[in-house]
């Protein structure tokens, strides 16, 4: 019996410092895109990322897309060594789980012929939609008190008929509403206009997150809307902290192993460098391993962006870099250069209700 009694008041202990981590009432999602299964990643920042994520005591699980980077063009079957990967890593731990497809995981194609063709496969291993949307692919899932919606890409279809009903009913019982892409609708990695069509419409649903992955890198925007004419309003904040209604936050999270790629104003790439209303519109970014924390209760939003710093080995294979021996490589950093090896608070951010 004492030995009994001293197990439970352990338990207890541990499930209070639990709930005093992730913060009273609170649900914490660990967010992460673009994961190093597969030959074309950086599979030791994967194993990195995946292994701190644990440790984060997270109640759900979103992934942002594009799990699986193999080497061959077209491949015909997708590896059960992959899959299994995913599952111990990316799906056992967690008991909620949402993954949003990404190009590299739906079959190859002429624009994408090193495409894995593994969803299929991925899929079964998520916790599916509380409500499906119209296409397969997309959905919603209440997780604590917010609306997760994925919304698919491939190809994009204007999301709003689907997604206000759910919206409105979230709002009305006090939910944050959280939206998950794979394709960024605003990023400065490689700059695609999308001002007046996906940008306009998911901003016109008025979310608090929208949530990408596929730039292999960390950027978070300030809040947004848009004006009648057609330009950006910005509420901007030093300190990452927000109020509720202040617009809509994008967040684009792909640095959980994929190569890095550089910026296309790094790059010198004029054609692929944002115009400056969108620079002014970037809060933070970074080439680094990383995910995210989002502890969700019925006041506050609150991120914590985990920076992931791997040792380097000098005799093994990998190397973070996308075409590591390309010239412009010598004036770009990467986030941990000079910093050791470990886990580490990059930025937070926050809403709260006012």
């Amino acid at each position: 019996m004492k030995w009994f009694a001293v197990k439970i008041i352990f338990l207890l202990s541990l499930a209070m410092f639990v709930n005093y981590s992730i913060g009273e009432g609170a649900t914490r999602i660990a967010i992460v895109g673009d994961t190093g299964t597969g030959e074309r990643a950086y599979h030791p920042g994967f194993m990195a990322v995946q292994k701190a994520m644990r440790e984060k005591n997270a109640d759900a699980l979103l992934h942002l897309g594009d799990f699986v980077y193999q080497p061959d063009f077209f491949p015909q079957s997708c590896p059960d060594r992959y899959i299994k990967e995913i599952k111990e890593t990316l799906s056992d731990p967690y008991p909620i789980k949402l993954f949003v497809a990404g190009d590299n995981d739906l079959p190859p194609k002429k624009w994408k012929p090193k495409a894995s063709g593994c969803w299929d496969k991925i899929d079964p291993l998520d916790s599916g939609f509380d409500t499906p949307g119209p296409r397969a692919m997309e959905g919603t899932q209440v997780i604590g008190n917010a609306l997760v919606g994925v919304i698919s890409n491939y190809p994009w279809q204007d999301p709003t008929s689907w997604l206000v009903p759910r919206i409105k009913e979230a709002r009305e019982k006090g939910m944050w509403v959280i939206l998950a892409v794979h394709e960024p609708a605003i990023t400065t990695a490689w700059y695609l206009d999308k001002r007046d069509t996906v940008l306009k419409q998911l901003n016109a649903l008025q979310p608090d997150l929208v949530l990408a992955g596929n730039q292999h890198s960390y950027e978070r925007f300030h809040p947004m809307s848009q004006s009648e004419e057609g330009t950006l309003k910005i509420v901007q904040s030093v300190s990452g902290k927000y109020n509720s209604g202040d617009g809509t936050m994008h967040i684009v999270s792909g640095g959980g192993g994929a190569t890095f790629k550089p910026f296309a104003d790094q790059q010198k790439k004029d054609k692929r460098t944002v115009p400056k209303d969108v620079f002014d519109a970037l809060a933070k970014r970074a080439l680094m391993n990383h995910f995210i924390t989002l502890d969700v209760s019925k006041e506050k939003l609150e991120g914590i962006v985990w920076r992931v710093c791997v040792k380097d080995a000098l005799d093994d294979e990998w190397d973070p870099r996308w075409k590591a021996g390309k010239k412009f490589w010598k004036s770009i950093p990467l986030e941990c250069d000079g910093k050791p090896a470990g886990v580490s608070v990059y930025e937070t951010f926050q809403f709260s209700r006012q």
